[in-house]
């Protein structure tokens, strides 16, 4: 694991972001962006970027507030400062940071995104925006794209929600119908007794069960979509 810097042009600014390659170096791999919540890259979401690289994947997590000095080491202080960003060029910086990945020399051209929360919304955005140049999505809990605009998705879709979350699931039965309409491939998945925000284990609301079986899942999305035939 190491932090790396690159340009994003657009955003809010130069961007930093933890990078982790599996330390079996040989060959390329697939790429899986992973997009913190709205208080940047706190410890849990550097240590879901380390799992994704455990599974066998490159993996890059962002840091929205690298313009601003990055996370301040606290998910308070950072909440604070990412409502000061511009919130569509941090879409800007995310999208930039995939571009970034999938140019990685050890990256195989397949890419894959999941997020959580503001993450979450990323994650769907990033499967209109980047069309054919992704291949899976896995967004948990996060607001829609525009609707209008699903059918440019080209990915894979695996998308979670929490049973308790009546801001971001009020617009879940809408994204669904257009999904349907647009032909995407996806599977939607409510997470009984659960609230916004079960994955993150840092919190009281992290369910283990609900959190491992959405883990499961985001995982055997990657391989299906990530890993050649034949690898």
């Amino acid at each position: 694991a190491r932090y790396v810097d690159y340009e994003s042009p657009g955003g809010n600014g130069p961007m930093r972001g933890y990078l982790v390659t599996p330390t079996q170096e040989s060959g390329t791999r697939g790429a899986v962006l992973v997009v913190h919540e709205n208080r940047g890259l706190n410890p849990y979401v550097k240590d879901v970027a380390r799992r994704v690289a455990v599974e066998g994947f490159i993996a890059l997590a962002p840091d929205a507030l690298a313009p601003l000095g990055g996370y301040p080491g606290n998910d308070d202080d950072g909440k604070v400062m990412q409502r000061t960003l511009d919130r569509d060029k941090i879409h800007v910086d995310m999208h930039n940071g995939a571009r970034f990945l999938l140019a990685h020399e050890g990256c195989n051209g397949r890419l894959g995104v999941t997020g959580f929360c503001f993450g979450g919304e990323v994650s769907n955005r990033l499967a209109v925006t980047l069309g054919d140049a992704l291949q899976a999505a896995a967004p948990f809990y996060g607001r829609p794209p525009d609707l209008d605009r699903v059918g440019e998705i080209r990915a894979q879709l695996v998308v979670h929600y929490a049973e308790d979350d009546p801001r971001v699931n009020e617009h879940k039965d809408a994204y669904e119908a257009a999904l349907q309409a647009a032909n995407v491939d996806y599977a939607m998945h409510l997470y009984p007794g659960t609230r916004h925000g079960f994955h993150n284990n840092s919190t009281p609301r992290y369910d283990h069960d609900a959190a491992t079986l959405a883990w499961q899942r985001t995982i055997e999305l990657f391989r299906a979509t990530l890993i050649p035939a034949g690898s």
